[in-house]
């Protein structure tokens, strides 16, 4: 084995420990935090989140426009990385080149910038599935992206849950059902809105809007980026351990 996938398979057990480690007590004083600031936003801001998550949910689950992703065949683990790592890093520079500007357009636009984020981090995701070698033609590969996203952005206590599902994915996989309109979005944007309100929130303040909307998309994509790495890696390891193989 490559000193290179050596290294990948120490950065995923890590990974796979906190993704299963329990909620900390600054977690959960976060989580409360957060709870009691919601309650100051205004109800059309939050209006407007759930209505576009739920739009963005459906839009993987049902639409064709994320369909066009062709599986990357024939490609080593490391490559198969390297060409991942540089798709993060565009989005990484994308979203924060659209969160100055949002950000610095007032409050109309900096809460214009939350839709246009997460179809950015949407449009990663599938990238990265197709990638590392996935057809997310079927929608059972989108449920998959839903989950990686959640355990991206959502509480400890989700994303053991979560994880659960990742980490037996073929055994999981098989139990979903048919109908995908089962799948239980409301606790999908909860989970979400609730875990970037407090950063996202501040790029609404006058003044300081603008290098907020950099710093927290920036970190926020490169965040999804390294979970969807990790996730993917993980069925890959299951699925095809002979790339892990030099």
């Amino acid at each position: 084995m490559t000193p290179y996938l050596q290294a990948v398979q120490t950065e995923l057990l890590r990974w796979q420990q906190a993704m299963q480690k329990p909620p900390s007590r600054f977690g959960k004083l976060s989580t409360s935090i957060q709870q009691r600031m919601n309650r100051f936003i205004p109800n059309r801001i939050h209006a407007v989140i759930t209505a576009t998550i739920k739009q963005m949910t459906r839009a993987v689950l049902f639409g064709a426009g994320y369909l066009t992703k062709v599986p990357v065949e024939g490609k080593t683990l490391t490559q198969r990385d390297a060409a991942v790592a540089r798709r993060i890093e565009f989005y990484k520079k994308t979203s924060a080149a659209e969160g100055g500007v949002t950000g610095a357009g007032g409050f109309l636009l900096g809460l214009a910038d939350f839709p246009i984020l997460l179809s950015l981090k949407m449009k990663m995701l599938f990238e990265i599935a197709s990638l590392y070698g996935f057809s997310v033609s079927d929608y059972r590969e989108r449920v998959y992206i839903l989950y990686v996203f959640q355990l991206a952005f959502s509480s400890q206590e989700r994303r053991q849950i979560v994880y659960q599902h990742v980490a037996n994915w073929e055994e999981h996989s098989r139990q979903l059902p048919d109908d995908i309109n089962q799948f239980d979005w409301l606790t999908f944007q909860q989970e979400y809105r609730d875990y970037i309100d407090l950063a996202k929130m501040a790029q609404l303040i006058p003044g300081i809007g603008a290098a907020v909307g950099v710093v927290v998309n920036y970190r926020l994509v490169g965040q999804l980026g390294r979970t969807a790495m990790n996730a993917y890696r993980m069925r890959l390891l299951q699925e095809k351990p002979s790339l892990f193989i030099d």
